[in-house]
């Protein structure tokens, strides 16, 4: 498709710059984030509390290698929203929120951010 933006999952499911951590619920049911090609209800999503450009220019001047993926030479506030209720389906799935400041690990294709892996735990990493 003409105009394609390959970053645009990556955006609608991980960055969120007004996100709460009693927001899990609303915000991953109204998107319906689930595990890859299923239903079921993903057992954790990482939302980085940023703009896009912000996330983005990771991929650039603002990141450095860290295996495969690309790590951020600043620390992000992120809510991470893990799944409360093991094994459930959309629309039951129930969130618990919890609020950090880390470095964040994402994998970059052609200069933008397609995949979130983690967030990384030492400010000194």
């Amino acid at each position: 498709m003409s105009g394609h933006v390959p970053e645009c999952p990556f955006i609608e499911q991980h960055i969120n710059g007004q996100m709460r951590t009693n927001k899990c619920d609303e915000v991953i049911g109204r998107l319906r984030i689930s595990e890859t090609n299923s239903n079921r209800c993903k057992e954790t999503n990482t939302f980085i509390r940023a703009t896009t450009n912000l996330v983005k220019s990771i991929c650039g001047q603002a990141g450095e290698p860290y295996g495969e993926m690309t790590k951020s030479l600043q620390t992000f506030d992120i809510v991470v929203c893990q799944l409360r209720n093991q094994g459930a389906t959309h629309p039951r799935c129930q969130y618990r929120g919890q609020s950090s400041t880390r470095k964040i690990a994402i994998k970059c294709e052609q200069g933008f951010p397609v995949h979130f892996d983690g967030d990384i735990v030492g400010v000194w990493m």
